[in-house]
């Protein structure tokens, strides 16, 4: 479970997905497969959190890994590489971005 803190050493990265009304609950159903099946399995995996905004135009994924390497790992899979090219395929954009947390109230 992700946990937000300022003295984390951990790895946060957080994803946003531009799509359409029509295609949001394929992104979401993809997703949720992903972590499922493939991604919380993955060393390093610690937890994650999908949003999505009253749209249905973003939807924002929040996850924690112990360190950058294992996140970097597990997107350089074969699998990964292939749920991907779906999940591309299901959005305008996407773009993973690696953060530390700076602050929390």
């Amino acid at each position: 479970m992700p946990t937000i803190t300022k003295t984390n050493t951990l790895q946060t990265v957080i994803t946003t997905f531009e799509v359409t009304p029509g295609t949001c609950q394929d992104l979401l159903d993809e997703l949720t497969e992903a972590y499922a099946g493939f991604i919380s399995k993955q060393p390093g995996f610690i937890g994650a959190g999908l949003h999505v905004n009253d749209a249905q135009t973003r939807v924002a994924n929040y996850s924690q890994w112990t360190k950058r390497e294992d996140f970097q790992a597990m997107l350089r899979t074969p699998e990964m590489r292939e749920r991907n090219r779906r999940l591309n395929a299901l959005c305008k954009s996407f773009e993973p971005v690696m953060y530390d947390v700076v602050e929390v109230f």
